[in-house]
């Protein structure tokens, strides 16, 4: 596009509307304006010079403030939506088929259209993630589509402006004083005094302090847009897990998203406050709850499977490390960290039961159900077996005839059997229940007696690796160091300038806090002897007043 040529001869990009070198106003709307907007200096933006191609399309939509709060809108309006229902994270299912039966199961068509539409695993939905990624985007293009022309602008001020700049600033004084070369020397005394960098050419004073709080928004951005790249980061395989794995004592289970590891449980240990070990602190609430942990934790061995190993397999496994497991007091290894977070308590183990004859309670033989892996045939004495053809971890009744179970743990374990025998080759069926035995097929021969139970407690682990933190904590470090730098600072700069017809002009401009700027501009003038200055702004306000008061 054209260039725009100042009378004072100096070349502007197109869209300028302040001369970059002496600051007369470059087109009829700023020559209007009584008091000039100097937020980017009167510097071209691109976003408000070109607009042809796709890329300035794309280019002026993400550098608008308007579009990047909306974007912000949309991920505050959808993270809100994602605390309606319970996330993945708190769902008692084990794989994707369960996951999507719990939500279709406990929350209806509502719950089965939350989990379709990613709302269920927010964070990791790629929509939030492209939510976050324009986000990043608006950040980017918003920071360059300003920070660039503020940038040259800022280097490129020169000490002498035209008087047409100087009358347009907000603080304006002109006069004749008697303003001599002793006078200028006493001004840029007062305002190097003043913690001002001066500079002089002439018989014009430039005088600036504070000049990096221009940069305080634009380092807000920049720690933003490091702090969203770690947020995306943890999309990313490698980087960010967090899993929940419930280990039961002896057991050895793989570590989830980890490379090979395993954790058994040794020992799981739970300790409870006495009233008379802490009567003052506890004594009441011991009263009204009944118990108060004390300590809950779990002792592990850590062991490292071979080249290739995945869960299921706990062969050929090299030890590690053991450890205890408390709360805040994870054991670490190769970038993961296993904390203590939840137990339970008395978890039923195994079932051991009884073939009997319903009539004489003579028994055929005795089975184990192993109920976090339940065979599907036991074999008994004398040509006696039962058969389990399907289990029901946490049995909630019937629907429609079918037996329903609302999670894989063995809260309320049932059964469907067909119980063998030398007199029925085809087999009895029967469910069994803790309480009860239901025979759907008719009365049989033979039943299932339940003898004894064995229960364990289960550690409730959370796996945890963090690759983004140093990212995330860098970002929030620079975002504060940006609102620090804008709150506490600002930028101030005060013009001394005589005219050859022997005026004296003065004029200041900040981006914030008037009043301070204001302050070191009387006592530059008192001590220089400098004309007296005047806020247009206020000097506006008062003429609205009255044209309101005239107007009644």
């Amino acid at each position: 596009m054209d260039k725009i040529v100042c009378t004072c001869g100096n070349v502007n990009p197109a869209g300028t509307e302040l001369c970059e070198s002496c600051g007369r106003p470059l087109n009829d709307e700023t020559k209007e304006k009584k008091i000039v907007d100097m937020r980017y200096e009167g510097s071209a933006r691109r976003s408000q010079t070109y607009n042809k191609t796709i890329i300035d399309k794309v280019w002026n939509f993400f550098s608008s403030v308007k579009v990047g709060m909306w974007i912000i809108v949309a991920i505050l309006v959808a993270a809100a939506i994602g605390t309606i229902l319970p996330q993945v994270f708190y769902v008692p299912a084990t794989n994707e088929t369960d996951i999507a039966a719990y939500y279709e199961r406990i929350y209806g068509t509502f719950g089965t259209l939350y989990y379709q539409l990613g709302l269920s695993d927010l964070y990791s939905s790629w929509w939030f993630q492209g939510l976050v990624g324009m986000l990043g985007i608006s950040l980017v293009i918003a920071s360059l589509d300003r920070v660039i022309p503020l940038y040259k602008s800022l280097k490129k001020q020169k000490t002498k402006r035209h008087i047409s700049f100087l009358k347009r600033q907000r603080v304006y004084g002109i006069g004749k004083a008697d303003v001599s070369e002793e006078s200028l020397l006493k001004a840029e005394e007062k305002l190097k005094e003043l913690k001002y960098n001066v500079k002089r050419e002439g018989n014009a004073i430039l005088a600036e302090r504070g000049r990096f709080s221009r940069w305080g928004p634009y380092v807000n951005h920049l720690g933003l847009i490091i702090f969203l790249f770690g947020v995306m980061l943890r999309a990313l395989p490698g980087f960010y897990v967090d899993e929940t794995m419930w280990l039961r004592e002896g057991e050895t289970l793989y570590v989830p998203e980890t490379h090979g590891y395993f954790l058994e449980s040794k020992e799981f240990i739970y300790e409870t406050y006495s009233k008379e070990e802490s009567k003052e602190v506890y004594g009441e609430a011991i009263d009204r709850v009944g118990t108060i942990a004390k300590n809950y934790q779990t002792d592990v061995a850590l062991y490292k499977g071979p080249e290739g190993a995945v869960a299921g397999h706990t062969e050929d496994l090299t030890f590690e490390k053991e450890a205890s497991i408390q709360v805040n007091k994870p054991i670490k290894f190769d970038n993961f960290s296993v904390f203590q977070m939840d137990f339970r308590l008395d978890e039923l183990a195994t079932m051991t039961f009884q073939l009997q004859d319903k009539q004489t309670q003579q028994s055929f033989g005795e089975f184990t159900i192993d109920l976090a892996d339940p065979q599907p045939i036991y074999e008994l004495n004398d040509g006696y077996k039962v058969e389990v053809m399907d289990y029901y971890a946490d049995f909630t009744g019937f629907e429609e005839g079918v037996p329903q179970s609302q999670s894989p743990l063995p809260n309320n374990p049932a059964f469907l059997i067909k119980m063998y025998s030398p007199e029925f080759p085809k087999g009895e069926t029967s469910f069994v229940m803790i309480k009860e035995t239901v025979e759907p097929l008719g009365e049989n021969q033979h039943k299932i007696a339940f003898q004894s139970v064995e229960t364990r407690d289960v550690s409730g682990l959370t796996v945890r690796k963090d690759l983004t933190l140093p990212l995330l904590a860098l970002g929030g470090l620079i975002f504060m160091i940006g609102v620090a730098q804008g709150a506490y600072w600002n930028h101030r700069r005060i013009w001394i300038q005589l005219l050859e017809d022997g005026q004296t002009v003065i004029a200041a401009h900040t981006n914030k806090n008037w009043l301070s700027v204001k302050r070191d501009l009387d006592k530059v003038t008192d001590v220089a002897h400098l004309p007296k200055y005047l806020d247009q702004q206020d000097i506006d306000s008062l003429e609205e007043k009255v044209d309101k008061v005239e107007g009644v």
